[in-house]
């Protein structure tokens, strides 16, 4: 079972072609236990489990996988350390490193945004409440989220509108003040996403 968890598929590269075309390839990973929001320009989805222990992340990794196989850029949200006695912190971060090894195996670069600089490059504030990140994603992008996984979802794509911005593509305009918080990122090289 474990061999199962870390095994690359066989088919893929082991480096991948760079992006065709001039915007690549960008999803946007909001990862949980339970409600993982999935992303990429014009769409969103999730990913849910009730599994538990090493058959969640089993799933989780192998449904994530399917989403991210073909990317150019992987963008996560990075952990939020100021959440006090979260349940699971260490399969969530377990899940984190696997999704890493994934795009590490396949040659995908990936980056992780922290939960503060996303909400202030998408809502403007810092420390902005989940619903005003799924409003500003409904008002800035026309993207809007519905149903139970309605906020990781919107923090999904708002992963992907950051990654663009990044790029040099922005999905819409983004004031200076905000655009300032990508700044504060773990990006990739970004020839390593946009080279042919």
């Amino acid at each position: 079972m474990t061999a199962a968890l870390f095994a690359l598929d066989p088919a893929a590269p082991a480096t991948r072609p760079g992006a065709a075309g001039p915007r690549p390839t960008v999803i946007g990973l909001d990862l949980s236990l339970t409600s993982t929001g999935v992303a990429g320009v014009g769409w969103t989805d999730h990913i849910r489990t009730r599994l538990r222990g090493d058959e969640r992340l089993a799933q989780l990794r192998h449904e994530t996988a399917t989403f991210i196989r073909h990317a150019d850029l992987v963008v996560l949200e990075g952990p939020s350390f100021g959440h006090g006695a979260m349940a699971g912190h260490e399969d969530l971060a377990g899940l984190r490193v696997l999704v890493r090894l994934y795009c590490h195996g396949h040659g995908i670069p990936y980056a992780v945004i922290p939960p503060s600089s996303l909400k202030l490059y998408t809502a403007g504030h810092g420390n902005a409440p989940k619903g005003a990140v799924r409003s500003a994603v409904a008002d800035r992008y026309g993207i809007h989220t519905e149903g139970p996984a309605r906020y990781d979802e919107a923090d999904a794509y708002a992963l992907v509108a950051a990654a663009h911005d990044w790029l040099g593509h922005p999905l819409a305009p983004v004031p200076d003040r905000q655009r300032a918080a990508l700044d504060g990122c773990q990006w990739p090289d970004r020839e390593a996403v946009t080279a042919p």
